[in-house]
């Protein structure tokens, strides 16, 4: 026998666990122009072994024409992926967790979205919990507005197992434009050392342009941009594999720059939809303390010119900024980019490290005047001071700097945002990753950033690792944490439930600016809120899919509203 049932994104489902309790879903809202997503979620109990094998999953619609992941056409179209457990040796740090993660011991969790065996097939296994991702793309053309049913059946042969029908409700209106600027650290040596290419090789340009198009698809718009092989994740006196996009040469201690690289990168970042250009940090992490390795020809010869022996403040490299930094602006505004770039002095300083980070900032803010400094960090002094202008806190530090009322404000989670507060560890629910869309829009975000988009390696970055055996980086963090896609073996990068659910907070606030438009803010917090027992925070909001689900519902029927009554 089969038991199967349509649910939404927001659910995980383990494959030991029973399907009885999973909600159904029957009805959800959409615009004319967003991407949705829900799951088909079956169990095999008592399956005859000729059931054992394959299931043929077939999606009918008025909405779609045919089955097409390709987008050529440019029509609405639909994919289906099923959802793969991955070993998580560390869901939870034990002493650094609530108790709302799914489950806290290892085991394998639902995460990894691979393509349907030969389009449309998914696996029938015996006493096995398995899920189907079903996803709607409205193409270029975008959905027809009004009330739509989409069929799902799961068959064998001419016997069909299972047919249900889930009600859509397309919005006449489409979302606005993401204002949203979301960045993931993108790392290229990460993927030359798990896929074995050359760094810059062509598979290595290809791999890294699959790896784009991707994070573009799910949300991202700001890449890091390696000008120098990023300072990050990187242990005192070790480096990391050279990915640096500039080229140097001294000659007769003077400094010559090639940027081919950095305008080949711009290109095609542009061709996949970037639009905003994180510059790799011009010191070390935790604190300004040295230069990052440079790579330079010397007479002849490529050598490191400047790294962990480097003082991030003395003479030799102060000059070498100098000397750079006014040429790289140059390039950017030559590109046509530099009005959307940002600069990064160094990630996470203390309050201890304030008067380090103070002076090396000092050395480039006047060749950098115009354009925005910004560093992820938890300490208000900084911005108190007058230090730095754009500070970054991790959401679970935000309340202080909210309330001393920071422009622009951005926020970043990664491992140490584990209690209370949102994130997407792997077993966390979903709802704790897809609430950060409400509360994006009530704090006014300008801005969220994470550390990792795809860090294939272990802490500090000693070494490789395999992301399929080892998802916390080799015991670095919380499973999930390191990385967000993971690596098929064609050099194209797998989504996880983790960058869909996250697509679809971005999209949520994007609904809710739509409302804003309408209705106004002070009035669509109050829809936001209405509903619950105190104010949004990061740190309190509702536990549950159901507040999710249903608040974006009645934001998408008031907007409706507003617009009919707008004509």
């Amino acid at each position: 026998m089969i038991n199967a049932k349509i649910i939404s994104s927001l659910q995980k489902c383990f494959i030991d666990e029973k399907i009885t309790d999973k909600p159904e879903l029957k009805k959800l809202t959409a615009y004319k122009n967003e991407r949705f997503s829900f799951q088909l979620c079956y169990r095999a109990e008592g399956v005859p072994a000729q059931f054992a094998g394959f299931a043929d999953v077939s999606v009918r619609s008025d909405l779609i024409t045919e089955f097409s992941e390709n987008k050529k056409s440019g029509k609405p179209s639909f994919s289906l992926r099923t959802v793969e457990q991955i070993i998580a040796l560390t869901p939870v740090l034990p002493k650094f967790c609530d108790d709302d993660y799914l489950r806290k011991t290892p085991g394998l969790f639902p995460d990894v979205l691979i393509p349907a065996r030969r389009g449309s097939k998914t696996p029938v296994a015996e006493e096995e919990t398995r899920c189907v991702w079903i996803e709607f793309d409205p193409g270029k053309t975008g959905f027809k507005p009004g009330d739509h049913k989409i069929t799902v059946s799961l068959s064998q042969g001419e016997g069909v197992l299972f047919e249900e029908s889930l009600d859509v409700h397309i919005v006449n209106a489409e979302l606005p434009p993401q204002e949203l600027i979301f960045t993931q650290w993108f790392h290229c040596d990460c993927l030359a050392s798990y896929y074995n290419v050359p760094v810059f090789s062509k598979k290595h340009w290809k791999i890294i342009e699959n790896y784009v198009k991707t994070a573009v698809k799910t949300g991202m718009n700001m890449i890091l941009t390696p000008v120098f092989t990023p300072p990050l994740d990187t242990y005192i006196g070790g480096e990391r594999e050279t990915v640096q996009l500039v080229d140097i040469k001294v000659t007769g201690g003077k400094y010559e720059f090639d940027f081919k690289k950095l305008q080949k990168w711009v290109g095609m970042c542009k061709k996949c939809g970037i639009k905003y250009y994180e510059i790799s940090h011009l010191f070390t992490q935790w604190g300004a303390g040295h230069a990052p390795k440079i790579i330079a020809e010397v007479d002849g010869e490529k050598k490191r010119i400047f790294g962990w022996e480097t003082d991030s403040c003395g003479r030799e490299y102060r000059e070498f900024l100098a000397a750079f930094i006014p040429a790289l602006l140059t390039e950017l505004k030559a590109l046509g980019v530099d009005k959307f770039c940002r600069f990064h002095v160094s990630d996470e300083p203390s309050a201890e490290q304030l008067e380090k980070y103070k002076d090396a900032k000092s050395g480039v803010a006047k060749l950098l005047e115009g354009y925005p400094i910004m560093d992820a960090l938890s300490s208000l002094q900084y911005y108190k001071d007058g230090v730095i202008e754009h500070p970054i806190p991790a959401c679970d530090h935000i309340e202080p700097f909210y309330e001393a009322g920071v422009p622009e404000l951005w926020t970043y989670y990664c491992c140490g945002q584990h209690t209370g507060v949102p994130n997407r560890f792997i077993a966390m629910p979903s709802y704790r990753n897809r609430i950060i869309g409400f509360l994006f829009y009530k704090y006014d975000i300008k801005g969220f950033l994470h550390w990792g988009y795809n860090f294939y390696n272990s802490q500090h970055s000693y070494y490789p690792i395999n992301p399929y055996l080892s998802s916390n980086c080799d015991y670095f963090a919380q499973s999930g944490d390191g990385f967000s896609v993971w690596p098929a073996q064609d050099g194209t990068a797998y989504e996880s439930v983790r960058t869909s659910v996250f697509a679809d907070a971005i999209s949520d606030m994007r609904a809710l600016r739509l409302c804003e438009s309408i209705y106004g803010r002070e009035q669509t917090v109050k829809f936001l809120e209405e509903d619950i027992d105190r104010p949004l925070k990061f740190a309190d909001y509702p536990r549950c899919e159901e507040y999710i689900l249903e608040t974006r519902k009645k934001i998408d029927m008031l907007v409706e509203k507003g617009l009919k009554r707008g004509k």
